[in-house]
């Protein structure tokens, strides 16, 4: 019989592993934003300031590797090796079903289905923009989640509802209306523009900005007030809050979408990763198998399986460039591979590489919600490296 990794210790804060790893892997955002703001001072466009190279060096290291956590510890971990036989259909028949539609889907050339293939990619770009939008949302209130059972009211289903709705409106609502005021939802001209009378928003996307500002001091306001009046109110929660607030209030400034894509995609990309190395590292010691070993004690070493993840994203970063910027045409691969990663968008592997960045990222979607379904007991049993001894989460998805 197994035994776990002897290390792990009890939680006894709100934190989930202290200030200064959560300062770094949860709360990024506070520390981001200054950065961000100060790299590109004094830039009429912050894509040319040195604000850009930070983010070539954050993308490099974290973006596929955060895209491929999820599936890393569905598939490469003792914790969740039960979950795999206890729920095949979550975690093995549904992506695979997902991987399969995408090729299906994208490989065939243009007569072979009504739509052409280009036609088929705006449709999955328009679909993964949609899902992308509630992912990010959900994993803020994924944190917030964490952070309300560290502080002991885990169960308390009102301050679970005000978390949900933080999330979903700022998190997600707000910045969708930042996204069109931009004009940066995916192939916005192919279907925003075409509902929502562009004049109109264009004419009147002052009044809009303002009203969503608004939106958002009273939102923050009522979260913080909440949590001062907590019987046990929580100093990571309240952090969060503000750190969230202050990552949309930046979408929400006309300056540039660029400073808010950066914000926003590095602290979600960074927080995935931080969770990704926690959460198996409390697993047991497998009986048998090389390879299982191997992993194991990769697993119960988060540093560890930081550096593989960002070892793995960068090695992979020009293959889903491919399918992730056909829209942009931002290419940060090519500054580390040169020709190699030219000549991936330009050979015949081009339409199946596309297929697999779209299988990829929905595959990351639906596994997210599944790894960090705490509301499941075996769920919460699989992420006990991260979860520890913290009272159990309120029911529901």
């Amino acid at each position: 019989m197994g035994t776990a990794a002897p290390w792990v210790r009890k939680w006894s804060s709100s934190w989930v592993r202290g200030p200064f790893w959560d300062g770094f892997w949860m709360l990024s955002a506070l520390w981001l934003a200054p950065i961000i703001l100060w790299l590109s001072h004094g830039y009429s466009n912050p894509e040319t300031s040195p604000l850009d190279l930070l983010y070539f060096g954050l993308t490099a290291l974290f973006w596929i590797g955060h895209r491929l956590s999820s599936t890393y510890l569905a598939y490469c971990t003792e914790a969740y090796r039960p979950l795999l036989r206890a729920q095949p259909v979550r975690f093995v028949v549904i992506p695979l079903l997902v991987t399969v539609g995408c090729f299906a889907l994208f490989l065939p050339a243009d007569t072979a289905l009504p739509w052409t293939r280009e036609e088929r990619l705006i449709g999955l770009a328009i679909l993964d923009y949609a899902c992308v939008t509630y992912h990010f949302a959900a994993q803020h209130f994924g944190a917030l989640s964490l952070y309300r059972s560290r502080a002991e009211r885990g169960w308390c289903v009102q301050t679970r509802r005000l978390d949900r709705f933080f999330a979903l409106t700022v998190g997600g609502v707000l910045v969708f209306v930042a996204d069109i005021l931009a004009g940066a939802v995916a192939y916005q001209d192919q279907w925003i523009d075409r509902w929502l009378f562009p004049a109109w928003i264009v004419s009147a996307q002052n009044g809009i900005r303002g009203g969503a500002i608004l939106v958002l001091l009273i939102a923050t306001a009522v979260m913080l007030f909440t949590e001062a009046r907590a019987p046990h109110w929580s100093l990571p929660r309240v952090l969060y809050i503000v750190g969230l607030a202050v990552m949309v209030g930046i979408a929400l400034r006309p300056r540039s979408l660029f400073l808010f894509l950066v914000i926003w995609t590095s602290q979600h990309w960074i927080l995935a990763t931080g969770l990704a190395s926690q959460t198996p590292s409390a697993e047991l010691t497998p009986g048998r198998g090389v390879v299982r070993n191997v992993l194991h004690k990769l697993n119960v070493r988060p540093w560890a399986v930081v550096l593989f993840l960002m070892l793995l994203s960068l090695a992979l970063l020009p293959l889903f460039e491919v399918e992730a910027n056909q829209e942009t045409g931002t290419y940060y691969g090519d500054r580390i591979f040169g020709a190699i990663a030219t000549q991936l968008r330009t050979s015949s592997w081009a339409p199946a590489l596309i297929a697999l960045g779209f299988a990829t990222g929905f595959i990351h979607y639906l596994l997210d919600r599944s790894v960090y379904r705490m509301s499941d007991p075996q769920v919460r049993a699989a992420a006990r490296g991260l979860v520890g001894n913290a009272p159990r989460f309120a029911e529901g998805k």
